[in-house]
């Protein structure tokens, strides 16, 4: 019996993280889907209560198929080296000693402590037109590079 009471109030304690994540996560996602079958009103920040599918239909334009086609190609490109970078290392790192793998470890996760904010800066101050990798460049002849918002900027600041 007493097995039967402690499985039911197992159940019930995550009753109050399942009501905090329909009201926070369920209810804002219903907001948003609604939104989406409104239509925008003079000054585009006001919505009209119509109900259209016009959004959904616009969803196939050529710029949107192309900004679609160009994120999942980026973001398999962003696995890919991921992989070829992730399990080599991890591979390494199960053959060496257990206490230079406590430290290559805490290499590994020092920077994830971060905020991505601060190192998306730290990117984005490196591939300035001033920056290290710039002069870096303008050093051995190779001047005028665009490097920050460029394709191969973004690839390094995923990966």
């Amino acid at each position: 019996m007493s097995r039967i009471k402690q499985g039911r109030s197992s159940e019930l304690s995550g009753l109050p993280m399942s009501v905090w994540g329909l009201c926070f996560v369920g209810l804002s996602l219903l907001y948003i889907i609604g939104i989406s079958f409104m239509t925008r009103g003079e000054g585009g920040f006001q919505l009209k209560a119509v109900f259209t599918l016009e959004n959904y239909r616009r969803l196939f334009d050529e710029i949107y198929v192309k900004s679609l086609v160009q994120s999942l190609w980026l973001a398999f490109r962003t696995a890919l080296i991921c992989f070829l970078i992730g399990y080599p290392f991890a591979y390494f790192l199960s053959k060496v000693k257990v206490k230079l793998r406590r430290w290559l470890m805490l290499l590994l996760i020092v920077p994830f402590w971060t905020n991505a904010l601060i190192r998306i800066y730290g990117w984005k101050l490196l591939f300035t037109a001033n920056g290290p990798i710039s002069q870096l460049f303008a050093f051995f002849g190779i001047k005028n590079l665009r490097l920050l918002y460029s394709e191969g900027a973004v690839l390094t600041g995923m990966v």
